[in-house]
């Protein structure tokens, strides 16, 4: 099982799209890092992942929804 999955993650601010369609999974004891060009939604989407913005997608911590 992983610790982390994500499927179809989406950030918004505004009219601008963010992030679009990010799909990742993470096993525990694994290492990720997210590296892109300025703009790229590198920070982003650990914010949404933390739940501090608002996204739209499926993310399972442990198997367990975290997004409702």
């Amino acid at each position: 099982m992983n610790l982390l999955e994500v499927r179809g993650l989406n950030v918004s601010y505004g009219g601008i799209k963010a992030v679009r369609g990010i799909d990742l999974n993470v096993a525990q004891g694994e290492l990720v890092c997210l590296i892109g060009a300025n703009g790229a939604g590198k920070t982003t989407t650990p914010k949404a992942l933390a739940r501090l913005l608002p996204a739209h997608g499926k993310i399972l911590y442990q198997g367990k929804p975290i997004t409702q």
